[in-house]
């Protein structure tokens, strides 16, 4: 090998291995150029001095803005889509790096916690569509503050849309939750960024502490109230009052105005009861009610375990499935129906636990009992009749007994029905003392049969 050679090798070597020396790029790499030229349909920049770079066509598009409107001269940043194109030039995207920053700048967003406002562009039955720059993001509904939130009865998804729609165009003040960009998802929350701000109003609020509000909105599992700066929390239906509430709206409805107990805190989240700032019925229950005592109640409710009744305003109870008959069934409204007055026997009380045994069949007889007392009614049916049958016979023979008397049974002759002394049978005189009429002797002996002589033939 020549010095020449040797001296020009070792200069290469130095080149490749110079860090400082500029390299060309790969596919994919995001590299950094300053413009020589813009037009509507491209932008060239050179390359650190030793490529010639574009942009064009659909790749011109900035996710970003941040190469919307770039001068010569200036520096900017692009994907490596090919290394040479036909006019051997590196052929770039402003699009894909665009992508990649601004996805870069939502990751740092999110983890630093920030608030944005952001314009809603869409609504659907889900939530709401906005725009982070230039990206479009996703707001469901239980991310909406209550203010925003559509409370819609029997969740009607026609009805939640038409309220949901009243926020398009207007700017929410939000926080990123989630940040995807292998899967392009990005997820805000205007509750969250609502409860941020008001954590330190909030902190002025503690357990037991009683409230003014109002009802917002009254829902299936309970109501909401509003109160102080602009807080609101939930009154679950358990707290609404002691008794057992099927449905909130028999007791409340939005508009009233009432006082609540804050029974929890946890964070942003509060809960209230109404019931709390009214006196416990159930703990008089044992003055007014005895296991063992016979009571009237109203069916209320049926389950597939049973049946709840209502004692009166304040106290229910239960009837387990095992209590509502002698006979076995398999559901509770094959004994009982909604609304029945029924009679029933006290077999628990838990004052602590607001609860209430009772027995329907307890107060009923047993099968057995029911087919004796059935039978006896039956035997003391067919006695009643035979007794009636016998006294019917009886008055009938005494008719008989009132018949006119015979000759034979009396002792006396029948007088003739054309007898001139009667004019009708013979009968003994009904007067008092009266006696039958007596037959002359004489009359007596004319009436006996002359005796027959034998002939003197004889």
């Amino acid at each position: 090998m020549t010095e020449d050679n040797s001296s020009k090798i070792s200069v290469m070597e130095k080149l490749l291995q110079d860090k400082n020396q500029p390299t060309l790029p790969r596919v994919g790499d995001l590299i950094k150029g300053k413009v020589i030229s813009v037009s509507k349909s491209a932008v060239h920049m050179d390359i650190a001095g030793i490529a010639t770079g574009v942009v064009r066509g659909k790749e011109l598009i900035d996710e970003s803005g941040d190469f919307s409107d770039l001068k010569l001269e200036e520096e900017a940043q692009a994907t490596v889509m090919e290394l040479e194109n036909e006019n051997g030039e590196i052929e770039l995207s402003f699009r894909a790096a665009g992508h990649q920053k601004a996805w870069e700048n939502l990751q740092k967003i999110m983890e630093s916690e920030e608030i944005i406002q952001v314009p809603v562009t869409e609504a659907n039955r889900g939530g709401l569509m906005v725009r982070v720059g230039r990206i479009d993001g996703f707001l469901p509904v239980s991310q909406l503050i209550p203010e925003h939130y559509p409370r819609v009865e029997g969740g009607d998804k026609n009805k939640i849309l038409e309220i949901l729609k009243n926020l398009i165009g207007k700017k929410l003040k939000v926080k990123l939750i989630n940040v995807d960009e292998s899967d392009n998802k990005l997820i805000l929350s205007e509750k969250s960024a609502w409860e941020k701000e008001q954590k330190q109003v909030i902190s002025n609020y503690k357990v037991g502490g009683v409230v003014d509000g109002k009802i917002t909105g009254v829902v299936e599992f309970g109501a909401f109230i509003e109160f102080g700066e602009g807080l609101e929390g939930l009154i679950h239906i358990s707290e609404l009052a002691w008794q057992r509430i099927d449905d909130p709206k028999d007791i409340i409805k939005v508009g009233d105005k009432i006082k609540a107990k804050i029974i929890s805190v946890e964070g942003t989240k509060i809960s209230l009861s109404m019931k709390q700032l009214q006196d416990d019925p159930w703990k008089e229950v044992v003055k007014k009610y005895k296991i063992g005592q016979k009571v009237k109640g109203t069916i209320i409710k049926i389950n597939p375990f049973g049946a709840f009744v209502e004692l009166d305003k304040d106290i229910h109870g239960l009837v387990h499935i095992s209590e509502l008959s002698n006979k076995k069934i398999n559901h509770p409204n094959e004994a009982v129906k909604e609304g029945d007055k029924v009679n029933l026997k006290i077999l628990s009380i838990e004052p602590d636990n607001h609860r209430l045994g009772l027995s329907l069949k307890a107060v009923k007889e047993t099968p057995e009992k029911e087919e004796k007392t059935a039978k006896e009614k039956e035997e003391k049916k067919k006695g009643s009749d035979s007794k009636k049958e016998k006294s019917e016979q009886d008055g009938s023979q005494s008719k008989d007994d009132q018949s006119p008397a015979s000759p034979k049974d009396s002792g006396t002759k029948e007088v003739d029905e054309k007898s001139p002394q009667s004019g009708h049978r013979n009968q003994f005189n009904k007067s008092a003392g009266s006696r039958p009429r007596e037959i002359p002797s004489a009359e007596k002996e004319k009436s006996k049969p002359k005796k027959e002589t034998k002939s003197k033939k004889e």
